[in-house]
C-alpha cells in the first residue's frame, strides 16, 4: 500500500493528518482511504465527500450497485484486487471506475492499458468498495467468507437440524460454504437486530434483505446458481420436506448462540416464480422481559395499561398492523402478570415467545384447535388470565367477552388501526354494543417509528405555520427543537432501533355511552380525545418534540 500518494499527501498538507498519527495506524489500514479514516475519525462516505470537494471527482453511491450488472469483459480479478478499483459502466470507449483514492493515477494508467479504453474516476465509500469486491471474487462457489468466517460460523449449534439430512450435508464438502453461509447470514442479522430476514430469488438476481428497524435493507447478493442449495440447507435446519417445492411450508429453527441463550427462528417457504421465497422471523424471547419502561409508553398511559393489568377480570385489546409490535406489548403485560398464584392460558398462531410459567397453545386448525376451540377448553381448566392471539371472527369474540364477563382477565389482539376503530371492528363483527362497553377494559393501538440515532441526530428548523400544521398545538411551539436523520457508521440511515407510539383509551362510562347509542368511530374518537386521550397522531408528535425521533419518521408511521 503507498502511504504517501498524492490524497494521503493532500491530507497532511491539510494538517488533517499528522505522521505520528501514520505510524500509529498504518498496520491496521488495508487502503489509502482506510487509513485516512482511521486517522481523522471520518467515515467512508464522509472521505468520499471530501474528495468530491478537493478533487472535483464525481461521487457515486455502491449500496445499491449489482455486481453482475458490471461489465463481465473487463472485470479482471488480478487488476481489480492489486488496485482495488472496480470497473462500473462502459459508455463507448470511456471506462467509468469506482475508487476510493482518485488521486491513484497508476491503477488507472494499467486498467487503461490493459482494457484499451479512458478511463474516468468516481469516487466511493471504501467500505462500500471492499464489499462489492468480496461479492465478486471469493473462493466458496460466490460466497464471501474468509478463513475466520468458516472457523466461526461453521459449529453454530442448530437444534433442529440435529437429523440424518443435516448430517449428510455437513459430510459433503461441496455444502460446507452453504452451511457456514447461512449459519453467518443468520448471526448476522441477530447482530444488526433484525427482525426478518428475506431470501428471495429473482431470473438474474437473488437477493438477501434484512428488516431492520422496520424498513427493508439489502444486506447480500449470493449466486443466482445458489438458489436451490441455499434453500434447501434453510429448510433442513427448519425440519421442512425438501423435496416438496410447489407447496408454501412453515417450519422453526431453534440457534444456541451461548450456553444460556438461544434465539428461535419462524421459516415460511413460498414457491415463486425462480424459485422458493423464504421469509425467516426473529424470535427473541429476551424482547418480553425487556419491561414496560423500555416500551415507550407515556407516563399517563403506562399507569393506564398498569391498572388495566390489575383488575381480576376485563378484556385487554392490543392493535394495529403486522409488525407493530402487538405482541411484546402483550408478553410485558404478561411477564408482568405470570405469578405462581395465577393460571395463565394463552391460544397464539404461532407461539413466538416462550414464557415458562404460561401454558401456551398452538392453534393447528387441522387437528380443529382453533381460537375458539381452545378458549373453550381454557375455560374448564380454571383459568385466571386467558391470552387469544387474535380476533378473527365472532365465535372467539362472544366467547373472550364471556370469559372477560365471568371473573376472568382476558389479553388479545385486533388488526384494526385506531382504538375506535377496534371497538366498531367488533360491532361489524355482529358482537351486541352492551358486551363492548361492559367487558372491554382497555384498548391499546400502537406503531412501532425508528429512533433517531443519538450520536449523529441533527436539529432541524421548520417554519411555525408547518409546525401548527402538521399537529403541534402553540403551547408546543414555544419550546420545541425538532431532529432529523443524518446517517453514521453506529446507525442505519441516522436510526438506530425503535419507539413504541402509543394511543391507550380506557373505556370509560362516557365511550360506554357513545358505544351504546350506536356511535361510529369518528364520534367514539371525538369523545376519547375529550376525556384527554392522545391518539396515535399526538402522541407520536411527542415522540417527535422529545427528539426520539423525527418528523417524517411519525408522518410515515401515523395517519396525518
Amino acid at each position: 500500500m503507498e502511504h504517501h500518494s498524492p490524497l494521503l499527501r493532500k491530507f497532511i498538507t491539510l494538517g488533517k493528518v499528522t505522521p505520528e498519527q501514520l505510524k500509529l495506524k498504518q498496520a491496521e489500514a488495508h487502503s489509502t482511504a482506510e487509513l485516512i479514516c482511521l486517522c481523522t475519525g471520518m467515515s467512508g462516505k464522509e472521505l468520499a465527500e471530501q474528495c468530491l470537494d478537493l478533487f472535483r471527482v464525481p461521487l457515486f453511491d455502491l449500496t445499491d450497485f449489482d455486481v453482475e450488472q458490471l461489465p463481465s469483459e473487463l472485470v479482471k480479478e488480478k487488476l481489480i484486487k492489486q488496485h482495488h478499483l472496480l470497473p462500473l459502466i462502459k459508455k463507448g470507449r470511456k471506462l467509468y471506475i469506482a475508487t476510493s483514492d482518485p488521486t491513484d493515477y497508476g491503477a488507472f494508467e494499467n486498467f487503461e492499458f490493459s482494457t484499451g479504453l479512458q478511463c474516468e474516476a468516481v469516487v466511493v465509500d471504501y467500505k462500500q468498495l471492499e464489499q462489492k469486491i468480496d461479492l465478486l471474487f471469493d473462493s466458496t462457489g460466490g460466497l464471501s467468507l474468509s478463513d475466520e468466517e468458516y472457523k466461526e460460523f461453521a459449529d453454530l449449534d442448530i437444534e433442529d437440524a440435529q437429523s440424518a439430512q443435516q448430517k449428510n450435508d455437513e459430510g459433503d464438502k461441496d455444502d460446507a460454504p452453504i452451511i457456514v453461509y447461512i449459519n453467518k447470514i443468520l448471526m448476522d442479522a441477530i447482530k444488526k437486530g433484525a427482525s426478518d430476514l428475506h431470501f428471495e430469488p429473482y431470473e438474474h438476481k437473488y437477493r438477501v434483505r434484512f428488516r431492520i428497524d422496520g424498513l427493508l435493507h439489502e444486506m447480500a447478493s449470493p449466486p443466482t446458481s445458489l438458489s436451490s442449495r441455499l434453500s434447501a440447507r434453510i429448510k433442513v435446519m427448519a425440519r421442512l420436506d425438501i423435496a416438496e417445492k410447489r407447496k408454501p411450508q412453515d417450519g422453526r429453527i431453534k440457534l444456541k448462540i451461548s450456553e444460556r441463550k438461544s434465539i428461535d427462528f419462524r421459516v415460511s417457504t413460498l414457491p415463486t416464480l425462480w424459485g422458493e421465497k423464504i421469509v425467516m422471523r426473529i424470535l427473541d424471547s429476551s424482547s418480553a422481559m425487556l419491561g414496560i419502561d423500555v416500551l415507550g409508553y407515556e407516563p399517563e398511559q403506562k399507569e393506564l395499561y398498569m391498572n388495566a393489568l390489575e383488575q381480576p377480570q376485563g378484556m385487554i385489546l392490543v392493535t394495529g398492523p403486522t409488525g407493530s409490535g402487538k405482541t411484546v406489548s402483550l408478553y410485558t403485560g404478561l411477564n408482568i402478570l405470570n405469578q405462581p398464584q395465577r393460571n395463565i392460558s394463552t391460544a397464539e398462531d404461532p407461539v413466538e415467545i416462550n414464557l415458562e410459567g404460561v401454558n401456551q397453545v398452538q392453534i393447528n386448525p387441522r387437528a380443529d384447535m382453533t381460537f375458539a376451540n381452545a378458549l373453550k377448553a381454557f375455560l374448564r381448566q380454571d383459568p385466571d388470565i386467558v391470552m387469544v392471539g387474535e380476533i378473527r371472527d365472532l365465535e372467539t369474540a362472544e366467547i373472550s367477552i364471556k370469559a372477560a364477563q365471568t371473573g376472568h382477565l382476558v389479553l388479545s389482539t385486533l388488526h384494526t388501526n385506531s382504538a375506535p376503530e377496534t371497538l366498531t371492528r367488533l360491532l361489524n363483527m355482529g358482537v351486541p354494543a352492551y358486551n363492548v362497553a361492559s367487558s372491554i377494559s382497555l384498548i391499546i393501538a400502537q406503531r412501532l417509528a425508528r429512533r433517531l440515532c443519538p450520536k449523529c441526530k441533527q436539529a432541524e428548523t421548520l417554519p411555525e405555520e408547518e409546525l401548527l400544521k402538521q399537529g403541534f398545538t402553540a403551547e408546543q411551539l414555544k419550546d420545541i427543537t425538532l431532529f432529523s436523520p443524518k446517517g453514521c457508521e453506529n446507525c442505519t440511515n441516522g436510526y438506530k432501533g425503535r419507539v413504541g407510539v402509543y394511543e391507550v383509551v380506557k373505556i370509560t362510562p362516557e365511550i360506554a355511552q357513545v358505544i351504546m347509542e350506536g356511535g361510529n368511530s369518528i364520534e367514539i374518537a371525538k369523545m376519547a380525545e375529550q376525556l384527554g386521550f392522545n391518539n396515535l397522531r399526538k402522541s407520536g408528535l411527542k415522540k417527535a418534540a422529545a427528539g426520539l425521533t423525527s418528523l417524517s419518521e411519525i408522518n410515515r408511521v401515523t395517519s396525518f
